[in-house]
């Protein structure tokens, strides 16, 4: 089926620019757009968070209303479904019950998450009932769409026009597998994914993993990069589901997400101070100074710049972070950090902020300055235990942010090592998870930027690395015929 056009259904929690929290957001903006973009019939459904959306901003369409979806034998809701666009052809549809989206300004953290998801969950299988659309792929992207997997192989209610749709489970990160942290459930209250799902009325419903029910009922499962595939089927790595991983490695694949390069274009990105590409990259030293002034650090041109647009959290390596700390500020350095996270550790950096008002600084998590920084900053780090892709170490490198990573999942699969000798890489990186490897990488990185000629020269490089969805689109498009060749 070489030139054939294939229907897909994306199914996801965020969807950028209506909501996001994260990369997950970004994803389900971007890879359906390039899929839209090489001529295939593509849909999104995602919820409609009624204090975060604006309908009249994005011009949303009321197109079925007070529709009765029943979600299981003794419950059902009542919900309403909007129409928008991604951009022009490309439909959006949103689910809208108050009740269970529209309570809170945040996407999550409602204390029924496993509720809210799985209703939201029927309803996108009740909504394509109504359009009478059988795509050719469901692509459910992380547990929120989870439990869809599971419905239509157990041939569940508003799937018979279904029957010949397969499924794509995407894991953008395996640590999030239900509404609550699988960890904190008793063993004897944990869901292995074969029995009915209790009612949305019984407690039990927020024990349900809907990411485990989705990796046993899938046609194909992904994850968003080729390290975090082989990693996920260790113990190490496998958030306790690395051993049904392993069992369906045969249908388990890596496919390394890209980048939106209309969206992050240090070429005509309005939130910059001065616009360049990788030709007149010497204009990022008047970004450098321009975000020195702002942030009260001392103005200083060719003191290496450090930034970190991370959550701020325990994966994303923080104690490391902060163990070194003390020590690069003894040194001629600048450090920026944007993000919302842990509040012990911002509160910690936040105590070096007033220490060294000159040297570091702190900012929440802005996404129209966030790019600002990556074009500010000599350095981009990100010493993470595990990180399924990350997409900030791409976006850092097109901005010319030379990135210091730790070898892991994506990180690994984005960011090869700095060679001086031999002139190769694209940043600089470290394996073992302890701040003096983590240390020695920072103190090359730093050698180097002593030596201009070689660091524009890898500057331009970073710049010009292809980490656009063009070549993740079309792996994706094969894996969706590998799932259409699947028989029942």
């Amino acid at each position: 089926m070489p030139n054939k056009k294939i229907s897909v259904v994306h199914v996801s929690a965020e969807v950028a620019p209506f909501s996001k929290t994260g990369g997950l957001g970004d994803v389900v903006k971007s890879l359906p757009k390039a899929l839209f973009k090489a001529g295939h019939d593509i849909k999104i459904i995602t919820p409609l968070y009624g204090r975060i959306i604006d309908i009249e901003k994005y011009n949303l369409k009321l197109i079925f209303k007070d529709v009765k979806v029943i979600v299981d034998s003794e419950n059902s809701v009542k919900v309403n479904f909007w129409q928008g666009e991604l951009i022009e052809g490309l439909p959006v549809y949103f689910i809208e019950n108050k009740k269970y989206f529209s309570k809170h300004k945040r996407v999550y953290g409602s204390g029924q998450e496993n509720v809210r998801f799985l209703i939201f969950n029927v309803a996108v299988l009740k909504l394509l009932n109504i359009l009478d659309l059988s795509p050719d792929i469901i692509h459910c992207h992380d547990w929120h769409a989870g439990l869809i997997p599971y419905y239509l192989k157990s041939k569940s209610r508003y799937t018979k026009n279904l029957s010949k749709t397969r499924t794509i489970f995407t894991i953008h990160n395996l640590a999030f597998q239900m509404g609550k942290n699988w960890f904190n459930i008793p063993l004897e209250k944990k869901d292995y994914g074969r029995k009915k799902l209790p009612l949305i009325n019984n407690s039990d419903i927020e024990n349900i993993n809907f990411a485990k029910r989705a990796i046993l009922s899938a046609d194909i499962v992904n994850t968003v990069s080729e390290k975090y595939r082989e990693e996920i089927m260790t113990k190490k790595f496998g958030q306790d589901l690395n051993r049904i991983l392993k069992n369906r490695s045969r249908r388990l694949f890596g496919i390394v997400n890209g980048i939106d390069y209309n969206s992050y274009n240090p070429r005509n990105d309005y939130g910059l101070f001065k616009n360049f590409d990788e030709k007149s990259h010497y204009l990022k030293l008047e970004n450098k100074k321009y975000l020195q002034k702002k942030l009260g650090l001392a103005i200083n041109a060719n003191a290496p710049m450090f930034c970190s647009t991370s959550r701020i959290t325990h994966q994303k390596g923080f104690d490391l972070i902060l163990k070194l700390l003390p020590y690069l500020l003894r040194m001629d350095v600048q450090i920026v950090f944007m993000g919302d996270g842990r509040n012990e550790y911002i509160k910690e950096i936040r105590g070096f902020c007033k220490k060294f008002p000159k040297k570091i600084a702190w900012l929440a998590m802005d996404q129209k300055r966030e790019t600002l920084l990556y074009a500010a900053s000599d350095f981009f780090i990100l010493p993470s235990y595990y990180e399924p892709c990350g997409i900030n170490q791409m976006i850092a490198m097109r901005y010319g942010s030379v990135p210091i990573v730790r070898e892991t999942g994506g990180l690994h699969d984005t960011v090869k090592n700095f060679n001086p000798n031999s002139d190769t890489g694209l940043g600089f990186t470290f394996k073992y998870e302890d701040e003096f490897s983590f240390f020695w990488a920072i103190v090359r990185a730093l050698e180097n930027y002593k030596y201009k000629n070689v660091w524009n020269e890898l500057i331009k490089r970073i710049m010009l690395q292809s980490s656009n969805w063009e070549i993740p689109a079309q792996k994706y498009v094969e894996l969706y015929k590998k799932a259409m060749r699947i028989k029942d």
